[in-house]
């Protein structure tokens, strides 16, 4: 069995920058064992499987470790093989998903990415959550599907040094700490060892927490972002009501085939 393989660097205009992802177009499903063992392989945070489907196609997305439910930079990913190297001649392409449907449209030289907004909450395990990335405090502490640490000083963002076993002991999928930016309207580190990814280069699925708050908080529909420790990415972040609408370049990198012995 031969797999087509392509890896690009999403959120980022050139090789090197950016957040990595693979992505294998399929004809058909293959064990969820056989595609968790492609990705283990792989080892990336996340590599991009697709089928095509009635309406569009259907897109899962897995780590090293697990399936997740959403990947903004593997959805980025993915489009841009559909439209640059599958040459698909539609303006937005519909994706079935985990986390329902998602839309991906040309935007200039970017993708655009229509996803779903997520509320914040206020969480109380502050202190353990401080502890575990070496923070001695935060203006905010709160959690969606990520815990969100707001701090007031971007400087400290690039200095963070976070235990990765403790990380592992807090509630939700990975911890995301963020700051106002001078630069940018907002940056961030995400870090995800519990889902099998220390850190994420830029985690556009965070941003569906992030840009509603930095909205409310900015007085902005439209932000730029840069996300990343050594190696970084930007994006724009614009509200539309309910739904996040997440805008990045991808940069090619690598096309290739995975073989599959039959023994």
């Amino acid at each position: 069995m031969k797999i087509d393989l392509y890896q690009v660097d999403a959120f980022a205009s050139k090789p090197f920058a950016g957040n990595p992802a693979a992505v294998c177009p399929l004809k058909e499903w293959l064990s969820d064992t056989l595609l968790q063992a492609i990705a283990a392989e792989n080892n990336l945070s996340e590599t991009a499987f697709f089928v095509r489907s009635e309406n569009g196609y259907h897109l899962r997305w897995f780590t090293p470790s697990v399936e997740v439910d959403l990947c903004g930079h593997a959805t980025l990913a993915a489009a841009w093989v559909i439209f640059h190297v599958l040459g698909e001649t539609a303006e937005v392409i519909r994706f079935d998903t985990r986390s329902g449907e998602l839309w991906v449209s040309r935007d200039g030289e970017a993708l655009a990415m229509d996803f779903p907004a997520k509320t914040l909450e206020p969480l109380n395990e502050n202190r353990e959550v401080l502890d575990a990335l070496g923070l001695d405090r935060a203006e905010a502490v709160m959690i969606s599907d990520d815990i969100v640490v707001v701090i007031d000083d971007e400087s400290l963002i690039d200095q963070l040094q976070p235990d990765m076993t403790r990380l592992k002991q807090l509630p939700g999928r990975g911890v995301v700490v963020t700051a106002a930016g001078r630069e940018f309207d907002f940056i961030s580190r995400w870090f995800g060892p519990k889902v099998g990814v220390e850190e994420d280069p830029v985690t556009g699925s965070a941003h569906t927490s992030l840009a509603p708050y930095w909205s409310a908080r900015l007085g902005k529909a439209s932000m730029t972002a840069q996300q990343g420790g050594q190696r970084k990415g930007q994006l724009a972040c614009d509200i539309k009501g309910d739904r996040v609408l997440l805008r990045g370049r991808v940069a090619p990198y690598l096309e290739g085939v995975v073989t599959l012995s039959n023994e």
